[in-house]
This record gives C-alpha cells, structure tokens and sequence, in this order.
C-alpha cells in the first residue's frame, strides 16, 4: 500500500486532475489524498471572516460557486456527469449558504472550510467513475478522529481505516479529503498543523504504507531558497529529523509536523513534483549520512527577547521561571543562549509580545529586537566530527551575527540576524555546497 498525497496546485484545474491517472499506479492499491483547489480555501476563509464580522458574504459564495460550474464544465465530458457534478457543487455551496452572520461560530468555520476537500474528492472521484477507473471515496470523517488536545487517536484511525479498506479487497484506488476530521466531539474539525500532509502522514503510519508521496509543484526540497539563491539543487536523501529541521526554519514544502508520524512508524516519505514527475525527488527515511551538510534555510518574522539580570541569573529555578512565562502564554521558544549575566532567546509568535516582556521585566531589563531571521544549517553533525561549525561561520564572517546555536541538535547550526542580512548569508552559504 502507498499513500499519494497531491496539493492545492496539483488539483489546481481540470487539466491537472485529468493528468493524475498518469502519476497513479492503477495495479497496486493507494491511497489518494487530495487537498482543496488551488485557491479555495482562502476563498472559503473570506466568507467566515464575512460571516464572523456580521456581513453577507453572497457575493464571495456566488463568485466561488461561478468558478466550480466553470471548473465541472471543462472538466466532464458527458452531460450525465456534468449534472451529477452541478448536483454535488449545489449541495456544498447550499451547505456554504446556510449560516447566519448572526450567530456564526468556530464549529460553523470548520464545517465551510471543510467544503474545498469534500468538493476535489468527489469531483475527482466522478472523473474516474467517467473513465470508467473503479476507486472508492474513504470519507475522511469516517475515521480520522483527534482528541481533546486536538492531537491524531492513532489506536482509532488504524482501526476504522483497515475496516473500511477491509470491505473493497478488490479495489486498488481509494480517494479521501486531507486536512479535515472530527474531534472528540464528533464534530467537523481539522489537522490545522500540516493539512493535508499530515493526513497523508497519519494515513501511511496507520497502515506501515510502503512510502509516502507528496506531490507539489517542487522537484524535491532544495538545498538553499531557490527564490533568493542560484542554483539550487533538489536533496536526494534526508534523514526524518534533518527534513523536520528543513521545514521548520522554512522550507515550505512540507510542514515539520507531517514528519513525525511517518517518522514514528519508519515509513519513507518521497517529496515528487506533479509538473515533473520524472524529477527524482528527495526521499525522507531513517537513514543518516554522517557528517554532511545537506541544506540551508531561513525563518523571517523572529523576534530576539533578552534577559539581563547580574542579580538573578545564577539563582537556583531562574530559568525555569522565565520559561514558565512563555508556557503560560502558550509560545514556543525556537533559540536560546545564556552568559553569566544574560539569558537570549528567540520568538516568532508575537501575539502575547507584550504580556510576556511585562512579566519578564520581574526578573530583569528586556531588550527586544524586531526584524529578524533563524538560518538553519542542517546535516547530520555529530560531535566528534571536526571543523563543520568552523566552515559554517568562516562563510559568514562578514556579516554581523545576533545568536549562535549549536549542539542542541546534531542536525542543525542555527544563526540569528539582521533580516537586512538574510539573502546575503543564504547566497554566502551556498558555497557550502559548491
């Protein structure tokens, strides 16, 4: 069993879902996983945001709705599946209609952001069923279920998968929606961290799957940032934790949390390119290659918070006090380096900024810089390897630097700077590679 995972993009018009038969092995069994079109969950969050801010969103439904007859009409050839199409894209955007500005709530969001999943799935099973392909629809609401922390019931989705893969033994292609599921309430709900990777992600460790395709509009993850640096190449082979460490710091391919179940479970995810599908790709497993610097990537929007306090820094439960803070306000801490008298650290969700340096300005005098970025050099750097760090800041001598990190991981070097740097250090370190 594979699992296939194809973008927004991928999906993004009729001529693209009419060349997915050419990326699906139709003699051995896969699981397709399909995101919403190009374009319509962001089409779908203007009408809640209409609908939380007590206007009528009619006129973004009707434009929405224009552009999904436009799609159905290219798309189908026969009038039967034209009218089965025009029924389903009636029921969805029925559903889209019904909510009042009134008394919208979260509960009505995720049910209208549901609806690009449901519709690509659907449409693409009706193209196949045109075609005369057997594939069966997997409703993904029938057995991706999260808990009360909103995490994945693993136990749960391997088990109500297998049954329902269980009922059709002679069908070799299965369609389901990524992103969306129920929560312990049983309500319409979503993965949010990921989307639609992290369901193809849940749905290859659920069931030990062979491998898992992502399929995007990239030949693979590049090892620096193609639209900053030249000559980038693809990375044929990543180790699980060295991806993660890629998509974090801002390789946008692939969201860091869609690793972590594939990586629980040993499944090989393979990241392909829909418009290249003879481009080799990169390959994520649990196989290192020691000592190698593989990439290099960059995180905008990081906020540098330090601490001074000569009086309290040494103090037994200092910084598990100043950590505390950052719990309670819910935001996660990306980089940290301490001295005798000061204590920096590195932020990128600013919402509760301000609360949290009022509460640290107990401990010491605050100093907060805007405006920068994390690069994260990545490989597999084990400690008793000479001279890696070394290359790393001899590359960038000439730029002043905020914070270094290293150690805390064998599979990154992280520097802070001035964002005014950011390209002239990504362009410096692609002589890493060179």
């Amino acid at each position: 069993m594979k699992v296939l995972k194809f973008g927004g993009t991928s999906v993004g018009n009729p001529e693209r879902i009419r060349n997915l038969m050419s990326l699906i092995n139709r003699d051995e069994r896969q699981i397709v996983v399909l995101s919403a079109v190009a374009g319509t969950t962001n089409d779908l969050v203007s009408i809640c945001r209409e609908y939380a801010e007590g206007r009528n969103p009619a006129a973004l439904i009707d434009s929405l709705n224009g552009k999904y007859e436009d799609f159905i009409g290219d798309l189908f050839v026969s009038n039967e599946f034209r009218v089965k199409a025009k029924e389903l894209i009636d029921a969805h955007f029925a559903t889209i209609s019904s909510f009042s500005a009134g008394v919208f709530t979260p509960i009505h969001e995720r049910v209208i952001l549901a609806q690009g999943e449901l519709l690509s799935t659907h449409l693409f099973h009706y193209h196949l069923q045109e075609l005369g392909i057997p594939s069966v629809l997997l409703p993904a609401l029938d057995f991706m279920k999260i808990n009360e922390e909103s995490e994945p019931v693993m136990p749960s989705i391997s088990e109500k998968l297998k049954e329902l893969l269980a009922k059709h033994p002679a069908n070799n292609i299965f369609i389901t929606q990524g992103y969306i599921c129920r929560n312990s309430f049983g309500e319409i709900d979503n993965l949010k961290r990921g989307g639609s990777d992290y369901t193809a992600s849940l749905i290859g460790a659920a069931l030990l799957a062979e491998e898992i395709q992502i399929w995007t509009d990239i030949d693979g993850m590049h090892n620096n940032d193609p639209r900053v640096v030249k000559n980038t190449r693809p990375i044929a082979q990543l180790s699980f934790e060295e991806a993660a460490e890629l998509a974090y710091f801002g390789a946008k391919i692939l969201h860091p949390q869609s690793v972590f179940p594939a990586q629980k479970y040993k499944v090989p995810v393979r990241l392909l390119n829909t418009m290249q599908p003879d481009a080799p790709g990169t390959i994520i497993s649990d196989q290192r290659s020691e000592g190698e610097i593989k990439a290099v990537a960059a995180k905008e929007g990081i906020y540098a918070i330090k601490i001074q306090s000569s009086r309290m820094l040494l103090v037994y439960g200092f910084l598990r006090k100043v950590f505390e803070v950052f719990e309670r306000y819910k935001t996660p801490i990306d980089m940290v380096t301490t001295s005798e008298v000061a204590v920096s650290l590195t932020i990128d969700n600013t919402k509760y900024l301000s609360e949290i340096t009022e509460e640290l300005e107990a401990y010491g005098q605050i100093t907060v810089d805007r405006e920068q970025t994390i690069i994260c050099v990545v490989g597999d750097f084990v400690a008793s390897k000479a001279g890696i760090a070394a290359r790393v800041l001899d590359t960038l001598k000439h730029i002043p630097l905020r914070m270094i990190s290293y150690g805390g991981s064998r599979n990154n070097i992280s520097i802070l700077l001035d964002t005014a740097y950011k390209n002239e250090a990504l362009q410096s370190l692609q002589r890493l590679f060179n």
